[in-house]
This record gives C-alpha cells, structure tokens and sequence, in this order.
C-alpha cells in the first residue's frame, strides 16, 4: 500500500507539473498574441505594405491555433494566403496553409493539399515542405497508398534540397517516416520486404510517384482551389 501511495502521489505531481507547464505556455502565447495585436495596429495605422501585415496576421493565426482557438485562426491566416500569394512569397503562404490545416476548420484538409502543392513546386523551406507531407502521413489510414507516395516525396525533397548536416538528417527522418508507412500499409520488417515494397508501389521513380502526389492533393482540395495552378505554372522557368 505505501508503494501505491507513492506511485500515486508521483503521478500527481507529474499532472500538477503538467497543468503548470500548459498554464504557462499558454500565457507566454497570450503574451505574444497581443504583441503581435498592438504591432498589427501600429502597422496598419502607419500605412504598412500589404505583405508586412500578412506575415503579422499569420503569426497571429499560429498563435491563436497554439491556443486551441483554430476558429479565430482561420480569417486571420485566410486572408493573410491571400495576400501572400498575390505578392507571390509562396513559402509564407505555404506555411500559411501549414496553420489553417492545424487550426481543424472544414477547409482545413483542402488548406494542407494547397500547402503541398506549393511546396513541392517552388524551392522553399524543405523542412516546411515535410512538415506538410508529415500530415498527409498522419491523415491517411494505413491501407491507402497516399501515405507512402507522402512519405516518399518528403525523401525525395529532403535528398534534392537539403545539403550537408541538413541533409543527412532530413533524409534520416524521412526514411524512419517512410519504414513507418511501410510498417502501417503491409507490415514490412525487413530491408529486402522494404524494397520490394517499393518496386511494388513505383516509389523510387519521381516522374510516377509525383504524378500520384498530385492525385492526392486532388483529393484534399476536391474543387476548393483558391488560386489558379495554370496561371502559376507557365510563369514557371519550365513548364
């Protein structure tokens, strides 16, 4: 019994550290979140650019998705997109998309899909990039192929992307992600069954497995694209 005590008391103390710990993130966001206000209104008052106040209401939006409030979120990081993407800084929009799929609205899924698409097409931030693909991972149940062609793309822009010490870890990373799908989708264990999985689901040709990608961010914007995909392609060096 006096085992039992201590065990309990011990789980206490760890739920009260936890209740504490929480509090005080929280507070440091509220904190945040009404600097980032004051600055907005500042800004926004002086005649700040378009794009300056964009990049506040985004931080604002992660903010409030840090909080647990993805409702008040999503204008915020709604509009921001839309500014952003019309000054074309498409790694802000992208991570724009990253926050409105974290904020767990009813576009939310067609937000990631379009966060992808931009990721994938434009040189950004490659950790930004497998952070998106991460969610599809995360999303997708463990007998559908869109996990692995997720996973395989974040490999595939970690090892393309990244260099030196980045690189190898991301690639690192990405492979754990990728023997983690493999595991999930048809209970892979060994190196050989790996890479016949591979072979078997086209995962080491990007012209195959990039062409299913688009498939599913199909699927997750469904026809709640919110920029024109044609337009941005022909500006595109090759097209």
């Amino acid at each position: 019994m006096k085992h039992f005590d201590i065990t309990r008391t011990h789980l206490a103390d760890t739920a009260a550290d936890s209740i504490v710990n929480r509090a005080a993130e929280e507070a440091a966001l509220e904190s945040h979140l009404l600097a980032l206000e004051e600055q907005y209104a500042t800004l926004e008052r002086i005649g700040a650019d378009r794009q300056q106040l964009a990049e506040l209401q985004l931080q604002q939006a992660r903010a409030l998705v840090g909080l647990g409030r993805g409702a008040d979120a999503w204008p915020l990081g709604r509009a921001a997109f839309d500014v952003l993407m019309e000054a074309e800084a498409f790694e802000s929009a992208a991570d724009c998309c990253d926050v409105l799929f974290r904020a767990e609205q009813d576009q939310s899924l067609s937000a990631l899909g379009q966060g992808i698409w931009l990721a994938v097409t434009y040189p950004m931030d490659v950790e930004l990039a497998i952070e998106l693909l991460s969610h599809v991972v995360e999303e997708t149940p463990d007998e559908a192929d869109g996990a692995a062609v997720a996973a395989t793309t974040a490999l595939f822009l970690a090892d393309v992307r990244a260099a030196g010490a980045q690189r190898e870890n991301l690639t690192f990373f990405a492979t754990q992600i990728l023997a983690d799908v493999a595991r999930r989708h048809s209970g892979v264990e060994s190196q050989e069954a790996f890479d016949l999985w591979r072979d078997r689901l086209e995962l080491r040709e990007p012209e195959k497995f990039l062409v299913r990608l688009r498939n599913v961010v199909d699927v997750l914007v469904q026809d709640e694209w919110w920029f024109d995909r044609d337009a941005l392609q022909h500006k595109l060096p090759v097209n």
